[in-house]
C-alpha cells in the first residue's frame, strides 16, 4: 500500500499539534511492512526524519518546464527524483503557468509557515500537487487538515485514486463557533468530495456531521496517540532549586486554547496560598492581552510568559512543573497533555477537549468553571498523595496510547477504499 500524504507542517519545525500527529502517524504506519508513504509538504528545511518515509518539497517541484539540462537541475531535484522522471515531467506537463513566481528551475517558493497570503500558498500548493501526483505511484490520498484538502482534490482529480481527508481541527474549534466562510468553504469542499474523513475525536466527528452536514457513514473517529520519550528527552531533570510548585499552561496563547481562563483561575489560587508559581509557555495572538490581564489582576509577580517553545524545550518546561492545565474551548484532540503525562505531570483537562475522551487518570473540568480549575490546582500542589497518584497512573495509561495503533486503524480505512 503507498499513500501521497499532504501536511503543512513537519517535525522538527513546528508551529503546533499538526506537526507532531503527521510525524507519530506516518512513523506509526511505517510499522506495517507493506505501507509505503510519500509525505509532501511546502518546504522542507532538510533536517527532517525520512527514515521511515520519503518527504518531498512543494518548493523543489518544478512546476513550469525551461529548457534546462539533468546536470543543471541535479544539484537542486537530485535526491528528489531521478534523470528519467525528470525529463518524463519536464516533457509532459504542459500547462501554462507563466502567470505565476517562479525560480530558475520553476519552483513556487513557500514560506514553510503560516504566512499573511495563507490563501495564495495554498492555492499554490494544490498546483504543486497536480504535477506531483503525476510524478509519483501511489494507491490513496490523504490530506491533513484544511490547508492540504485543495491539495488533495487535484490529486484526486488527476490520478482517480480514492482520498481520505484527516481532520485535526475545524473552522469551528479555532474561531469559537464564528468561522471564516472562505476556510469553511474549503473545508466542506474537501469533505463533500473526499472518499472518507477521519477525525481525531468523537467531539469533532460530531462537528462534521453536524455543522458540515456529512453521513455518519462516511466519518470515522481515529484518536492521536503520543511518541514514546527519547533516551535525551527522558534524561532531562527537573530544574533543581525551584521551592514553589509550577502550574503550567503549554501551547498557542489564543481564543481555542482559553488562556483568560488560566489566568482567572491562576489569579484565585495566588490570593489564597504564596506557594504556587504559574507559566504561560507559548505565544499566539492573545498574549499581550493575558500580559495585560496578568498585570492587571496584581499577579505579575507569580505569574511568567516564557514565548513559543519547541522541541526539547517543551520537555524541559514540562519536566519542571508540577501541574499541567490544558483549559481549551474547544480542543479536537490536544497531544499536549499526553506529553505531560508522560513526563509524570498531573494534568487538568478541559471536558470540551478530545483527549478526555480516552484518558481516566486526568482532572477534566470545563474551561469556564474556573472555581473547579482553581480547586484542582491548588489541590494537586498541597496534597501530595493526589499528585502522585494521578503521577505514576497517569503516565502508566498514556504509555499504553500507541501510534501503532492509530496507524492500524488508518490502515483499515485505506483497504475498505480500495475494496
Amino acid at each position: 500500500m503507498k499513500a501521497l500524504m499532504f501536511g503543512w507542517e513537519f517535525p522538527p519545525h513546528i508551529l503546533g499539534g499538526l506537526g507532531t500527529a503527521s510525524y507519530g502517524l506516518t512513523k506509526g504506519m511505517a510499522k506495517q511492512e507493506d505501507m509505503e508513504t510519500i509525505f509532501v509538504i511546502p518546504k522542507p528545511w532538510g533536517d527532517e526524519d525520512q527514515s521511515f518515509m520519503k518527504i518531498i518539497g512543494a518548493n523543489n517541484t518544478p512546476i513550469v518546464w525551461r529548457d534546462v539540462p539533468w546536470e543543471m537541475a541535479e544539484a537542486r531535484l537530485g535526491k528528489l527524483m531521478n534523470p528519467q522522471e525528470y525529463y518524463w515531467m519536464r516533457d509532459n506537463i504542459y500547462a501554462d503557468f507563466s502567470y505565476m513566481h517562479t525560480n530558475d528551475l520553476g519552483c513556487i517558493e513557500f514560506s514553510g509557515r503560516y504566512p499573511n497570503n495563507i490563501l495564495e500558498e495554498t492555492n499554490n500548493y494544490s498546483i504543486v500537487a497536480g504535477v506531483i501526483a503525476r510524478t509519483y505511484d501511489f494507491d490513496v490520498i490523504h490530506s491533513h487538515d484544511w490547508l492540504t484538502y485543495p491539495a488533495g482534490l487535484h490529486a484526486k482529480s488527476i490520478s482517480g485514486k480514492p482520498m481520505v481527508i484527516h481532520v485535526h481541527a475545524t473552522e469551528f474549534d479555532r474561531s469559537r463557533g464564528k468561522p471564516n466562510p472562505i476556510v469553511y468553504g474549503i473545508e466542506k469542499d474537501g469533505m463533500d468530495n473526499c472518499d472518507h474523513i477521519i477525525c481525531v475525536s468523537n467531539l469533532t466527528r460530531r462537528t462534521v456531521i453536524e455543522n458540515y452536514h456529512q453521513p455518519y457513514w462516511k466519518v470515522t473517529t481515529v484518536h492521536n496517540a503520543v511518541e514514546p520519550l527519547s533516551p535525551e528527552i527522558a534524561s532531562i531533570k527537573k530544574l533543581s532549586g525551584v521551592q514553589e510548585k509550577v502550574v503550567t499552561f503549554l501551547g498557542r496563547i489564543t481564543m481555542q486554547k482559553g488562556p483568560e481562563f488560566f489566568v482567572d483561575a491562576a489569579t484565585q489560587v495566588i490570593r489564597k496560598t504564596a506557594h504556587i508559581r504559574f507559566v504561560m509557555a507559548g505565544s499566539g495572538d492573545m498574549m499581550d492581552q493575558m500580559i495585560r490581564l496578568v498585570a492587571e489582576r496584581g499577579i505579575a509577580h507569580k505569574f511568567h510568559f516564557t514565548g513559543f517553545l519547541r522541541g526539547k524545550q517543551v520537555y524541559e518546561m514540562l519536566k519542571s512543573s508540577d501541574v499541567y492545565v490544558m483549559p481549551s474551548v474547544s480542543e479536537p484532540f490536544g497531544i499536549s497533555p499526553l506529553e505531560a503525562m508522560q513526563c509524570g505531570v498531573p494534568s487538568i483537562i478541559s471536558h470540551q477537549s478530545g483527549c478526555s475522551e480516552i484518558l481516566n487518570n486526568v482532572i477534566k473540568t470545563d474551561y469556564w468553571d474556573v472555581d473547579a480549575m482553581a480547586d484542582a490546582i491548588y489541590s494537586i500542589c498541597t496534597y501530595p498523595a493526589m499528585a502522585e497518584y494521578l503521577k505514576e497512573e497517569g503516565k502508566i495509561e498514556v504509555d499504553n496510547i500507541k501510534w501503532e495503533d492509530a496507524g492500524l486503524k488508518v490502515r483499515r480505512i485505506y483497504d475498505s477504499l480500495m475494496q
